[in-house]
């Protein structure tokens, strides 16, 4: 399951940046190259699955919209060549932002039983030593 499709980029970001990022072909083909954004889309969706892994059970039975727009700003950035613009440069790294506090649980998706159940107890135990200074051993002092 792909969290972003090409129509989704195109109606985003419009074909003619779709195009000046996906056309590979030397001369320019004019046309976008399916391949390209399909591999970018692959790539986007290993990231996307590797900060969800350790938190959702994957796949996921629906995707949330904001994973659809975390796809899109990632697959846009991963597509340039060359250094983007600022924008879709900043864009992607509140992306990978968001999606690193989704690994930690500070955001939430809103998909209902797939968050795995916690491994064990979460309370704090702790071991006190033995106490060095006692009414026994203090005799005298006190």
């Amino acid at each position: 399951m792909s969290y972003a499709t090409q129509a989704l980029l195109v109606d985003r970001f419009g074909e003619r940046l779709l195009l000046q990022v996906a056309d590979r072909a030397d001369p320019a083909a004019g046309a976008i190259d399916a391949d390209v954004v399909d591999r970018a889309l692959a790539d986007t969706d290993a990231v996307i699955d590797g900060y969800l892994a350790g938190r959702y059970v994957l796949p996921l039975a629906s995707t949330p919209p904001l994973l659809v727009d975390l796809a899109c700003a990632i697959a846009i950035y991963k597509l340039h060549i060359y250094e983007p613009e600022k924008k879709i440069a900043d864009d992607y790294k509140d992306a990978i932002a968001t999606l690193t506090k989704i690994s930690t649980g500070t955001v939430k998706l809103p998909v209902a039983g797939v968050e795995p159940a916690g491994a064990g107890s979460a309370g704090v135990v702790t071991t006190d030593r033995e106490r060095d200074f006692t009414p026994e051993n203090m005799r005298g002092f006190i």
